[in-house]
């Protein structure tokens, strides 16, 4: 194994220090001029492939985590101190398809008035917050997504989301959409054979 520069090992520092994950351009601050950053995130990310800890991306934020792998090692039993309601799930989840979106198309959305309690309940955890005001009558205030909303969930960006046939195929689907759905292709084909009769 070779040995890492001065420069990739003070990228790497920086990173173990860190509190939080860092951007490129933390990261630049922190280590000076004359350091290629993003060569050194691909040389210590390839360094640490396939180690006991990672070096990821999340959000466009770096930072080092346990390998998925090995989260049972780690893992220790403890009570869970809230469930999210079923409200909170539905609100997360279109913030997270829709972003930024005001709490006036989650409603439209959703179909039902939303409580500010739930937007305050995903604001706590840290996964929601609030990405500014539109530029309409009554200025909306709209909410998106954070970048600890994308690690909770291992994701890289919200690109990873599962789409609509990922979702199918896991059964996460309300079973009485899908029966509906059927149900209007099999209406479909017994009006066109109506119609060659």
């Amino acid at each position: 194994m070779r040995e890492l520069s001065d420069g990739v090992r003070a990228v790497e520092a920086a990173l173990f220090a860190a509190a939080e994950p860092l951007s490129v351009a933390d990261l630049e601050a922190y280590v000076g001029e004359g350091v290629d950053v993003k060569a050194a995130l691909a040389e210590l990310q390839a360094h640490y492939a396939g180690r006991g800890v990672e070096l990821v991306e999340r959000g466009r934020a770096w930072h080092f985590q346990t390998a998925a792998d090995l989260a049972h090692v780690l893992r220790r039993e403890r009570a869970e101190s809230r469930k999210l309601s079923r409200a909170a799930v539905e609100t997360l989840a279109i913030i997270a398809y829709h972003e930024p979106v005001s709490r006036a198309e989650i409603e439209a959305i959703r179909g039902v008035q939303i409580s500010k309690g739930t937007l305050d309940v995903l604001m706590e955890a840290g996964w929601v917050r609030p990405a500014g005001r539109r530029e309409v009558p009554g200025r909306p205030l709209t909410f998106a997504t954070t970048g600890h909303f994308l690690s909770h969930f291992g994701l890289a960006s919200r690109r990873d989301l599962p789409g609509i046939d990922d979702l199918k195929a896991a059964g996460l689907l309300d079973p009485v959409d899908l029966a509906i759905e059927q149900l209007g292709v099999g209406q479909a084909e017994l009006e066109s054979e109506a119609e060659d009769d």
